[in-house]
């Protein structure tokens, strides 16, 4: 039988972390993104969010635990993020629990619990964004060059235990006493430096998990989107996301859903997003239903 938590329910084997600073996002969104992992999990996480400011409004589900100010200095808030490192701090995060955290700019599909089945004992799993892959070319490729190469994923989707996870926010912090500008090109962005602090145990998140949406819809010949969209082997993994995040693009999910059928959109790197049903399929209603309606928190 489950454990219980005491209070009639069963305790959570997993917690989700989110992390809000500034006025970029309100609470709607963090409610919006907490309403649909919990709609979707087979366990109910602890939904955890660090956070610079009390959020009044908060949905009830969720325990808000304060980012340290080492970590909230205007640098380390700029276009780097490396204020999203103190998910790794001591303290910041419970220890208790493997942890699946999510940029609040996530759709959700599915059970997003089942990402902590994958984590292998003391590793760290990303979403890969670079040609070399992480595990062991990424490695070899670390060693062979002094770690000036390695594997790099994206952290829009970060699978982790914080217990096991302290070294990356302590390696940080000692190294911006060296270089308190970032000099040290791994420290130039939040995702980076995991890669890099991590290399030894990174793991990429499975595609047939989450995605990047730029990445995986996006092309800059359009007519790959296309092509890709009728491929059985994609048809059927995509059938099967979990979580897509929008992180990289360029408009809003606003101007998103502004589009007409078959309407098209371009981000700064040349790549075209096409707003249609033979090209997205469902993950294109899933964007709709989820930038829907907020729903009220518990």
């Amino acid at each position: 039988m489950p454990p219980s938590d005491g209070a009639g329910g069963v305790s959570p084997t997993w917690q989700c972390v989110m992390i809000l600073w500034g006025g970029k996002y309100g609470v709607d969104t963090v409610n919006r993104l907490v309403a649909a992992v919990a709609l979707h999990a087979t366990r109910q996480p602890r939904f955890v969010l660090l956070t610079d400011r009390a959020r009044p409004g908060l949905d009830a589900r969720v325990t808000p635990r304060p980012i340290p100010e080492v970590w909230l200095e205007p640098d380390m808030r700029g276009g780097g993020c490396q204020a999203k490192l103190c998910m790794f701090d001591p303290g910041v995060v419970p220890d208790d629990l493997p942890a699946v955290y999510l940029d609040l700019d996530t759709v959700i599909l599915g059970d997003v619990g089942q990402a902590v089945g994958l984590l292998q004992p003391g590793g760290l799993m990303l979403l890969q964004s670079a040609v070399l892959p992480f595990g062991p070319l990424g490695r070899l490729a670390y060693r062979l060059s002094g770690g000036k190469r390695y594997a790099r994923g994206n952290s829009s989707v970060v699978v982790y235990h914080p217990a096991n996870c302290g070294y990356i926010a302590a390696r940080f912090q000692e190294l911006k006493r060296q270089y308190p500008t970032f000099g040290f090109p791994p420290m130039r962005a939040d995702e980076r430096f995991m890669s890099w602090a991590a290399q030894a145990v990174a793991a990429a998140v499975p595609t047939s998990f989450a995605v990047k949406l730029p990445t995986e819809y996006m092309s800059r010949i359009a007519l790959l989107g296309y092509v890709w969209a009728v491929l059985p082997w994609v048809r059927a993994r995509r059938r099967g996301l979990v979580a897509v995040t929008l992180c990289g693009m360029t408009v809003k999910p606003e101007v998103l859903l502004a589009l007409p059928d078959n309407g098209r959109l371009t981000d700064r790197h040349g790549r075209t997003l096409i707003w249609s049903d033979t090209v997205l399929g469902h993950v294109k209603r899933a964007i709709v239903a989820f930038y829907g309606p907020v729903q009220p928190g518990g």
